[in-house]
């Protein structure tokens, strides 16, 4: 995994339980992808930028996510994102990024919660950014693997699906 960096930026994924008023909070430190590196018995290059609900995420913010990505000595790199709007911000990074394999993850359940999707979808990017022979940018969810404008999420059944 030394060639990959997996960049968070919140998201569902990064959701904790917060006692004190009842709401699931962003957790902006990423302990899931820690926990995940422990269990897996392996260093995974990560950092946290962001921090947000994909729903509250700006140009801005997809323009920090981009000059970090090019900015960054890796050619692969894993995003964790929130669902919501996972596929604007791969259209953003598909007009600027090149030279670059860029997947898109997330997850539709924290994994505070429950950690075998969160943790399921990272797998899934990891080894099939690895795999990646072009530089583009992609989405893998729950399954699901392709280039940007062929994963879309299906609202109404609530799942990613591959569009033709």
């Amino acid at each position: 995994m030394q060639n990959t960096l997996i960049i968070s930026t919140g998201g569902t994924f990064n959701k904790i339980y917060n006692s004190l008023n009842g709401e699931l909070i962003i957790d902006k430190e990423s302990h899931s992808i820690k926990t995940i590196s422990k269990l897996w018995l392996c260093n995974l290059n990560f950092i946290n930028i962001i921090g947000k609900d994909s729903l509250e995420i700006t140009e801005e913010d997809r323009e920090l996510l981009y000059q970090t990505i090019i900015n960054s000595h890796y050619e692969h790199i894993v995003i964790i994102h929130g669902t919501d709007t996972m596929d604007i911000t791969a259209k953003y990074l598909a007009k600027k990024v090149i030279n670059k394999s860029v997947v898109l993850t997330g997850a539709m359940v924290p994994y505070s919660i429950d950690p075998i999707e969160a943790t399921a979808n990272l797998s899934s990017a990891l080894g099939y950014v690895k795999m990646l022979d072009s530089h583009d940018i992609y989405i893998v969810m729950n399954g699901v693997f392709g280039k940007y404008n062929r994963i879309i999420k299906n609202r109404e059944k609530g799942e990613f699906i591959y569009k033709l």
